[in-house]
């Protein structure tokens, strides 16, 4: 029941760089704000990133600040999760997400999914 359509994600190292893409399908309403989250085994899902559609504003978790960067292209109707200097804590299902208005912080806010992809970190 995807309705966002994720890259697959992948084993990196710790110290190692990987980079997410999620691709947006033709909808009605497309003025949609961009965000990311991620769950770990036995953890609550929690906020990574967001983007506003225009992409003037950008939101990341305090434990992802100055590592991982949130971009998007609307042309191409997809975004972007760059994700740099890779920990074992960064190991998770990694989520796009879009609603519509402005970027948020919560996960329930949004309305529209991407299948999730797996990233684990080794060291």
């Amino acid at each position: 029941q995807a309705q966002l359509l994720q890259s697959r994600g992948g084993l990196v190292q710790a110290g190692g760089s990987l980079k997410l893409s999620c691709a947006d399908s033709e909808r009605t309403f497309t003025k949609n704000a961009l965000a990311w989250f991620r769950q770990a085994p036995g953890k609550e899902r929690e906020f990574v990133a967001a983007i506003s559609y225009f992409g003037d504003l950008t939101y990341f978790a305090d434990s992802v600040k100055g590592r991982f960067i949130i971009s998007r292209d609307n042309g191409k109707k997809m975004g972007w999760l760059q994700m740099n200097s890779l920990k074992p804590a960064d190991t998770a299902v990694y989520y796009c997400a879009e609603r519509p208005g402005r970027a948020t912080m919560t996960a329930s806010d949004y309305e529209f999914w991407g299948q999730g992809t797996q990233v684990t970190v080794s060291s």
